[in-house]
């Protein structure tokens, strides 16, 4: 039998022992890499909506012992609001004006993918019976729009190219369901949004295309990865480009097929879907300095127009470099 004083210290190293291993079990945690993948995308995430339906990308990366997880989002700018707050690890494709949020609000993020330019992708939509004829009779309109969507830098560089100040229209920030509602029931004057929304009422008796993004916009959309996950798993982020960039040699190559596929997903005709589809590059790419220049001019537009807090030096957020398998300066 021990003594109670042998006991006590017994008991005592006991506890310490149980806290030194309950340290290690949350350090270990802490510091072990991710196992599941988790996605955030949208409606109009192509070739993200491709791969999850097929199956491949969990097939792609399921050796790497990486499990995959999908939330949809209305929109982009809740998707990377979720990615700086680690809710989500890789965001499907957003329009190039999305990032620039994200790196006013300081979030860790990296550029990882690139899709070509696409700008027949958005457009400024008004009815066919109506007074708005050129881009200066926007003056005085309501508008809806997607706040900080690729289609709202369209409207600013719209406006712009009028000589219209962006104060000089009544602009009302809807997601792409109510723009849509707000324009069909005559609330709004002219509805500015991209694909497959376009293709949705494009072919509607009375309805117009005032205008589209070229000369305008380039609208190049961007796939991004938060830091955090980005560095511990090089390797999945080298999976993801791969299989993105082989869905999109599928869409562009198989088109039919594609529409097919996603038609029940989005709730679309197959020929709706083809049509939208024929206005987007998909073809992805890695983000360079040279394809990157448009980025501080949209930024700079939202600084004219008092969306931003401060101004964004673009040049200053991070690029994947595969080589390197690290996240640099797109600057450099």
């Amino acid at each position: 039998m021990f003594s109670p004083a042998r006991r006590k210290l017994l008991i005592h190293a006991s506890v310490l022992g149980a806290a030194a291993a309950t340290r290690l079990a949350f350090a270990a945690q802490s510091d072990a890499q991710p196992t599941t993948l988790r996605i955030g995308y949208q409606k109009s995430s192509t070739l993200i909506t491709v791969l999850k339906a097929q199956g491949k990308l969990e097939a792609a990366i399921a050796p790497l012992g990486i499990k995959v997880s999908w939330s949809e989002f209305a929109s982009g700018l809740p998707l990377t609001e979720a990615l700086n707050a680690e809710a989500v690890d890789f965001s499907a494709d957003v329009a190039d004006t999305v990032p620039i949020f994200a790196q006013a609000a300081h979030a860790r993020f990296v550029y990882v993918a690139q899709e070509a330019p696409s700008p027949g992708a958005q457009t400024i939509i008004v009815k066919r019976d109506g007074a708005l004829h050129t881009l200066g009779d926007l003056r005085g309109k309501d508008i809806a729009v997607t706040k900080a969507a690729g289609s709202h830098y369209l409207l600013l560089a719209a406006l712009a190219r009028a000589g219209i100040p962006a104060d000089g229209v009544r602009i009302h920030y809807l997601t792409p369901a109510d723009g849509r509602a707000a324009f069909e029931h005559g609330s709004v004057d002219a509805w500015v949004t991209w694909d497959p929304y376009v293709a949705s009422v494009d072919q509607q008796p009375d309805v117009r295309i005032l205008a589209n993004g070229e000369g305008l916009a380039a609208y190049q959309r961007y796939y991004l990865a938060s830091t955090r996950f980005a560095e511990a798993q090089p390797g999945v982020i080298a999976v993801i480009y791969d299989q993105l960039r082989k869905a999109g040699e599928w869409v562009r190559n198989a088109p039919h097929d594609a529409a097919r596929l996603l038609a029940p997903i989005w709730g679309l005709d197959a020929a709706t879907i083809e049509r939208a589809n024929a206005r987007r590059s998909y073809q992805v790419r890695e983000v360079t300095p040279s394809n990157f220049g448009e980025q501080q001019t949209i930024a700079d537009a939202f600084l004219n127009a008092h969306l931003l807090p401060s101004a964004v030096d673009t040049a200053r957020a991070d690029r994947w470099d595969f080589a390197q398998k690290r996240a640099v300066p797109i600057g450099t």
